[in-house]
């Protein structure tokens, strides 16, 4: 554990719509990013020196990332990477380790290592089972103004009840609500 009396903490990171709708935000996304988001979401990065990441959003970050450059792209390279998939056999990308064995096991031995903020960026598979096993600490969603429609939402309909409290908000000039919850 990071001081011997508490675990370190793992904060999601979410893109989602009025209507819950999470997947292919880079689809409907961009029309609101602003400077307040990229504050938001860089400092979720400055405070991490883990990314946890499921195997769809790692294979769309080691596409992108490796060949960018900027604060952002240095952040997002030079932190440790660690993947949760089934189907991954390697990781290839700088910093990159893969999770062997039982998920739920592998991110409760994680959050008890020594380090900082372990960052969650996209992976709602993740996100959710993470929640579900009471492991997630903070789920910041960044709630854009539209209705998507269609796509998978963060919450599927068979979500048994998870009591969560808000711990900060605020709304950018965008419209965009900036909302972090905790486990009530």
């Amino acid at each position: 554990m990071t001081d011997g009396l508490t675990a370190r903490k793992i904060a999601a990171g979410l893109f989602i719509s009025l209507d819950g709708v999470v997947e292919a935000p880079e689809r409907w996304h961009f029309p609101y990013l602003s400077e307040e988001m990229g504050a938001v979401v860089g400092q979720m990065y400055a405070e991490a020196d883990t990314l946890l990441l499921g195997r769809v959003t790692y294979e769309a970050f080691a596409a992108v990332w490796p060949h960018q450059t900027g604060e952002m792209a240095d952040a997002i390279n030079g932190i440790g990477k660690v993947v949760a998939s089934t189907t991954l056999t390697q990781v290839t990308w700088d910093n990159s380790t893969l999770i062997e064995g039982d998920l739920v096991a592998a991110v409760k031995e994680l959050k008890e290592q020594p380090g900082g903020t372990i960052a969650l960026s996209g992976s709602v598979s993740l996100v959710r089972t993470l929640l579900a096993a009471g492991l997630l600490d903070e789920l910041r969603l960044l709630v854009h103004p539209l209705v998507v429609g269609a796509g998978m939402r963060l919450f599927p309909e068979d979500t048994p009840p998870v009591p969560l409290e808000l711990a900060r908000s605020a709304t950018f000039a965008n419209g965009v609500l900036d909302l972090t919850y905790q486990p009530a």
